[in-house]
């Protein structure tokens, strides 16, 4: 089961690669994607990771796990920003590994003792959120020049990468407190929200911004249907 749900979800990234470097996508329309998977992974981060966190841990260490995880993401975002171009896709293509290892991380830990109904909120969030985001990023990177078998490779090499973060989540987390599970979910989703703030949403207004403010509702309404079939 761990291993379906990690294939599946790194899995969208190739394929939004596949998408991007050789299928037609028009502006509007992947704006209006990358918007749909930013409000499915906000809802998600927050039912999924920080409020099972805040009942095992308290309020004190989930705000301090959330701050660093988001103090984390944005300082190394600026490092990246200061010596990547982002308008050629490399800055968005770091963004995805930077927030996906923690994401994969937390989804490996979700999947602890759990059935696939039960995660299927925050699995199906990073699916959508990595298919749209790889496609507009390899997008990005053919249009700027670059090779599509080299792009192709580059996002099947972030699969891997992020692969072996929900593998080793999942094994290596697995005998550890829930207090030491609680940090590493808000760390993760301290690191996700800051992503959303500086690379999702930002690309999604400037690719749709007639629409983004709806797909953002739709993916919000999405991941709560799909909460609700875990919970069920």
């Amino acid at each position: 089961m761990v291993v379906i749900v990690v294939l599946v979800v790194s899995g969208a990234l190739v394929a939004g690669a596949l998408w991007g470097s050789y299928g037609p996508m028009g502006r509007r329309t992947e704006g209006f994607l990358v918007a749909l998977a930013g409000g499915a992974l906000l809802l998600s981060v927050v039912t999924e990771l920080i409020e099972p966190s805040l009942e095992r841990s308290g309020l004190p260490a989930t705000v301090l796990g959330v701050a660093f995880g988001a103090a984390l993401f944005t300082g190394i975002d600026y490092l990246i920003d200061e010596k990547w171009n982002s308008s050629g896709g490399g800055g968005l293509l770091a963004a995805i590994t930077l927030d996906g290892i923690p994401e994969n991380l937390a989804l490996g830990v979700a999947l602890i003792g759990a059935g696939v109904p039960e995660v299927a909120a925050l699995a199906g969030s990073i699916l959508l959120s990595n298919l749209p985001e790889a496609a507009g990023g390899a997008k990005q990177m053919v249009d700027s020049g670059h090779g599509k078998g080299k792009v192709i490779a580059l996002w099947a090499g972030t699969a891997v990468l992020l692969s072996i973060a929900a593998l080793a989540g999942n094994l290596l987390l697995a005998d550890v407190s829930e207090h030491v599970l609680a940090t590493v979910r808000c760390v993760a989703a301290g690191a996700v929200v800051a992503s959303l703030a500086t690379e999702v949403f930002p690309q999604a207004y400037r690719e749709d911004h007639h629409w983004a403010g709806i797909a953002t509702a739709l993916g919000l309404l999405l991941a709560l249907g799909l909460g609700e079939l875990g919970g069920g």
